[in-house]
């Protein structure tokens, strides 16, 4: 369910899109995304630093977008967004040696840290590819071919690349669950 609601500015996006075009889309997901966010400080739940680079991100080339009526901007989002995501993972574990995923996942998963160090470089490598890409689709197809990409082909890839990950922790991790030490094949 928190995936679908992670995801709820694209596919309203798309959607918008679909009706109205480009312009309406881009203000249906800065919308959204702020709604989003306003949703989760209402519920008084966490929004994490993901989430506000996200807004950020949107608000900012959604608003270029907006305001030049030019589409290159919105289209620049997602490679941006996720050359971010690359960074900050990675000045984290290479300039102060802090992996951030182990630090949000070691309470339920315990690894050893060269297999958190595995799982740090994929995701940043996921994130970099899926960065150019997005470059590479917006650059070189019509607008309309490069919306159904951020929406089937983001998410398709997105969906698969966690699911793979998913199953590879589970080789190599012990899962935590109420206290309990469950250890899993191949660890």
């Amino acid at each position: 369910m928190k995936f679908l609601f992670e995801f709820l500015p694209i596919v309203l996006f798309f959607a918008a899109y679909q009706l109205w075009g480009i312009e309406t889309a881009t203000g249906v997901a800065i919308v959204a995304s702020i709604l989003q966010i306003a949703w989760l400080k209402l519920r008084r739940l966490a929004v994490s630093g993901m989430q506000w680079f996200s807004l950020g991100i949107i608000v900012v080339f959604g608003g270029l977008t907006l305001w030049l009526h030019d589409p290159w901007f919105i289209k620049l989002k997602p490679t941006v967004l996720n050359i971010g995501f690359a960074l900050v993972l990675l000045v984290a574990q290479l300039g102060f040696r802090k992996n951030l995923l182990q630090s949000l996942m070691g309470a339920q998963v315990r690894m050893d840290p060269k297999r958190w160090n595995q799982l740090l470089w994929a995701w940043s490598g996921f994130f970099v590819l899926m960065a150019g890409a997005n470059w590479w689709v917006a650059s070189h197809f019509s607008e309309a071919i490069w919306v159904q990409f951020k929406l089937f082909g983001f998410l398709g890839l997105f969906f698969v690349f966690a699911l793979a990950q998913g199953f590879w922790i589970s080789r190599h991790a012990e899962m935590i669950e109420d206290g309990h030490e469950e250890p899993r094949h191949g660890a």
